[in-house]
Formats: C-alpha cells, structure tokens, sequence
C-alpha cells in the first residue's frame, strides 16, 4: 500500500475521529512524540543523527510487538520527505514487490522523490521474495525499512542483512507507557482529552505494567475504560480499568505499598530456600501485571547476593533466564522465569559478595587511595624496576599447584599490616566457595610441603665420595 493513494479510513478518521482507534490516533508523528526508544533515537543516537541528517540507510526494526517499529519506519519516512510504501511480508508476493519497485523507479526519475519501503514481519519472506528486492536496495532505488519480532540473524538472509543496519526496539517501562497514556487522556484533537478525564499516575504505571511494555496495548485498553466511565464521572478508576483488562485484577496502591510487599515475598522465600513460595510470589507478580525485565533483574540480583559462588551456576541460570525472557516476552517468558526461580530457592546460600564487597568498600573509603606494592606494580622502563617496581614478585604457575607457597598478602601495606592483621573480606561460607577455599588451602599446604623438602635436599652436605 503507498502512502499517496486515498485510504477510506483516514477519510472516515477526519469526519469522525472517533471512528478510529484511540491506538492509531495516538500513533507518534515526530520524533519528539516517540519515546521509549532513546537508546536508538535519543539525542545523539546514530539514527536520530541519521535522520535529521537525511542520510538514513536501510535498516531492520527488531522487537516485540508495540514496541513503535511501524511508527518509526513512518516517522523516518515522513521526517525525510519520503514517499511511504507498506508491504506485508504474510499477504505480499513477489509481483507486489515488483510493483513497488517500478513505482519508486517512476517516483525517482520524475520528481526525484526517494521511497522508503516497510516489510511488516519482514522474517516471513521466503528466499526468492528477499532475493527479489535485494538488487533494488542495493542500487538504492528504495530505502528498506524491515519489522520483525524475530532475531534477524536467523530470519533475513545474510545479503539482504548485511545491507541493513539492525536497531533492537525494547519494550517500554511502565513509566514511558504512563506517559503515553497520560498525553491521551489530555490531547484534546487526537486522544480523549474533549471527555475531561483523570486518573491516577500509579494507576496509569499499573496500566503500564499491565500492558507487558506494549503501548498499543495499553492505549486500547485506556479507551474501553474511558468507555465505561458514567457520564457524570471524571476520574478512571481502577475498577474500570480492571473490567477493561478482562476482569483481571489490576494490582494498583497509591502508596504502592503492596508492590513492596510481594516483591519482599518474593526474594525473601527464595532466600528460605522457600521453591513453592516463591514460585506462588512470581505467578502473583507476573499475572498482576508487573513488568517483565523489573522481575528478572530481581533474580539476576538474588543470584549473586544470596547465592553467589555457593553455586556460581546461580548466576549464569538467571542471566539466561532474564536474556531468554526478553528473547521471547509473555507469556512464554514465564517459562524461563520460573526456572531460575525455582533453581535458586533450592540452591545453597551465600552472601560473601554482598558482605565481602562491603567490608572492602569500608575500608577502601576510609583508608583513601594507598598506594599498590612493590612486588605487584608492573616494572615497564628499567627505571621503575631500578626503584623496585616488582620487585619479590613470584609467578604462581611455577611453583607445585599453580600456588606460591610462601605468598603475602597484596592488600596495601596499611590494611595488610593493621592492628587487626590481614582482613578477611571473603569468608566462603557453603557450597562449591567452601571446597574451593579447602582445595586452596590444600594445594598451598602441599606447596609448602614440597618447597620445604627442596630446600632440605640443597642443603645436605655433599659426599666425600
């Protein structure tokens, strides 16, 4: 579909604005009305500068659905002066594609006005569909704007991928959907603001969360609350936002004290070594709405404070979990959640690296910059080794177990040598920390054992024989 012919429903649209959804009126139409995305069109970012600049190239827009990839491929169109060509990667063949081309042709040999071309669900063109348009963007007869929910590395073909620049859209924080919403409620020619309407922020945050980080979502689920306010209300209340979504419970506290109170639930059950409870505090998060990547930083968190190198798995299950989960988003996303949930309640507990980070942050804050040791700077003119840059340094692979038997401490000399002698920061406490630290402690012993019986050989006198 090109953007230069009559579409029926934006003439409908203008007559009665009403007559299109509140998602499509609220569509950003700049820039500036775009938010969410500043990691791709902040100030600064390649494509802004891309944009404003005129120079854009073809690209593919990655994400989750909502996440603005239409909006974008219309605002970059719009913001160059370009004609604006649609193309569904599910419903387009080959002659579509071929039609599009020969209609750029003639925009371009005729007033010598560029073509962008959008291909929505762009990973759904089979091999001769991308082969078809490849010449055409190579020759920069149209500039290629894909959309896809899929990872693109798997789904476009590698010429067509390495002709495009990949931008990753994610999915937008509560916060960037409230604002959203909030400029619906109060836009009087595109949104609802002709109808008076108000509503609480956090109930609008809790919309946000609800919403999974879809804004389309979101906007529509506004306009059927806003349906069900009586006429002589003006404030969206939460149980008309709770009805909208389908009868599901909305969890929203101006004070936002229950939020707290599950999340707290939620890590402390894990720290129990609790798997039901926690598994039961995750549903509630998950299906009250709470937002998806707030929930897997709170297990990438746990991982290390509470688990740490008693299990050093820990970490990696809930950094795949959290990646896996921004990978596939809900509901599946649950899938990977639960795991990691379920792995670390059950999972042996530690908090030496809270405690041991701490304990030297103490120490590093009130001592102030010491000064590093000889024997561990790095002596790289002659002069530094001269003044005794490394010097006593020995290299631990050489001696038995890769340990140097006779080590000191590389803790600065007023720490190292305090009233309270060496400190100890790191205490392992269980799991695979406590049998590291006995296989360390061992080889340092056998070490010491072997260093001790070669310095018993060298020193027994010689035969006279």
């Amino acid at each position: 579909m090109s953007s230069e012919l009559p579409d029926l429903f934006d003439a409908a649209a203008m007559q009665d604005p009403e007559a299109t959804p509140l998602a499509e009126r609220m569509r950003p139409r700049t820039l500036d009305e775009y938010v969410g995305q500043e990691h791709v069109v902040g100030p600064g970012k390649l494509l802004r500068r891309a944009i404003e600049g005129d120079r854009i190239p073809s690209m593919i827009l990655w994400g989750p659905p909502g996440t603005g990839k239409t909006t974008l491929a219309q605002i970059v169109a719009q913001s160059t002066g370009a004609a604006f060509e649609v193309l569904s990667a599910v419903s387009s063949g080959v002659k579509d594609i071929r039609a599009v081309i020969e209609r750029a042709k003639s925009r371009r040999r005729g007033a010598g006005q560029r073509t962008v071309l959008f291909v929505d669900e762009i990973h759904r063109f089979n091999k001769s569909q991308q082969d078809a348009l490849l010449p055409h963007v190579e020759a920069g007869v149209c500039r290629l704007i894909g959309a896809t929910t899929e990872n693109p590395s798997f789904e476009v073909n590698a010429a067509l991928l390495s002709r495009a620049r990949v931008f990753a859209l994610r999915l937008l924080d509560p916060a960037a959907i409230a604002a959203v919403l909030q400029r619906a409620l109060t836009d009087e020619k595109r949104g609802l603001g002709l109808r008076g309407l108000t509503a609480e922020p956090r109930l609008l945050e809790a919309l946000g969360r609800a919403a999974q980080g879809d804004a389309r979502r979101a906007l529509t689920t506004l306009e059927m609350a806003a349906d069900l306010v009586p006429a002589d209300e003006s404030e969206l209340l939460p149980a008309y936002v709770g009805e909208a979504l389908g009868g599901r419970a909305l969890r929203y506290d101006k004070g936002g004290e229950e939020h707290y109170n599950v999340v707290s639930a939620f890590i402390k059950s894990m720290r129990a070594s609790d798997a039901d409870a926690a598994v039961y505090w995750l549903a509630r998060m998950l299906e009250s709405g709470e937002d998806l990547m707030f929930v897997a930083r709170r297990i990438v968190i746990f991982a290390s404070e509470d688990v740490g190198n008693a299990d050093p798995q820990g970490l990696v299950v809930a950094s795949a979990a959290a990646e896996a989960a921004r990978f596939v988003g809900l509901p599946e996303a649950v899938l990977p959640l639960s795991q990691a949930t379920q792995y670390l309640a059950l999972a042996p507990k530690s908090n030496t690296a809270l405690k041991g980070y701490f304990a030297a942050r103490k120490d590093a804050r009130r001592h102030g910059a010491l000064p590093v040791p000889m024997a561990v700077r790095n002596a790289v003119t002659p002069l530094m080794k001269e003044t005794g840059y490394g010097a006593g340094y020995r290299y631990p692979h050489d001696a038995l177990g890769g340990v140097d038997p006779d080590h000191q401490s590389y803790l600065p000399d007023a720490i190292a040598h305090g009233p309270q002698g060496v400190p100890r920061y790191v205490q392992p406490a269980r799991g695979w920390e406590r049998s590291a630290e006995a296989a360390l402690a061992a080889a340092r012993e056998a070490a010491q054992t072997e260093h001790q019986t070669e310095d018993q050989i060298e020193e027994q006198p010689e035969s006279d024989d």
